[in-house]
């Protein structure tokens, strides 16, 4: 069996809908980061509109996925974010399915189900005020862009200093 190393980042969401951009925003500033701090080699930045086919042909055969997308909750609290962490071998079957189409969780079943989950997937998602068209985040989203980023970066080389425990 071949080991897995690389690492997917992916921004889920419309930056054309202000606060179901954050995952792009996330990544875009972590794109910035990274020419001042590189990420390990193998990491791959990436955003996707949440299609499943695409969430799937993104993290195949990664080691590791830090998804972050918008959740809007009624009522919620803007800016808050919830961390969801999840391995391959334990994850469950989602109990509800969407009436809009498709989502992350159903492409988490649909990976499950063909065999091509990761190897460990982190969601970060990021309640949100404003799914309006429009560009831009509202205030509440946007603090948490620069933190959420410093946040992936941590599970990335938590990650990576985890892989190289167990490969001494």
């Amino acid at each position: 069996m071949r080991t897995r190393t690389r690492i997917a980042v992916v921004g889920v969401g419309n930056e054309f809908r202000r606060d179901d951009g954050v995952g792009c925003a996330v990544v875009a500033r972590l794109r910035e980061r990274a020419e001042q701090r590189p990420l390990p080699p193998g990491t791959v930045l990436a955003t996707c509109d949440g299609d499943p086919g695409r969430l799937i042909g993104l993290w195949e055969g990664a080691a590791l996925v830090v998804v972050v997308d918008a959740a809007h909750a009624h009522p919620g609290e803007p800016g808050r974010v919830h961390r969801l962490a999840l391995d391959a071998e334990f994850l469950e079957r989602p109990t509800t399915t969407s009436t809009h189409g498709l989502g992350l969780g159903e492409a988490v079943e649909l990976a499950r189900v063909l065999g091509r989950l990761p190897g460990r997937l982190v969601v970060y998602a990021v309640e949100g005020a404003d799914s309006a068209l429009g560009t831009g985040l509202s205030p509440a989203v946007a603090s948490v862009v620069e933190p959420l980023a410093a946040s992936v970066e941590d599970e990335i080389v938590r990650h990576r200093d985890a892989a190289a425990r167990r490969s001494s």
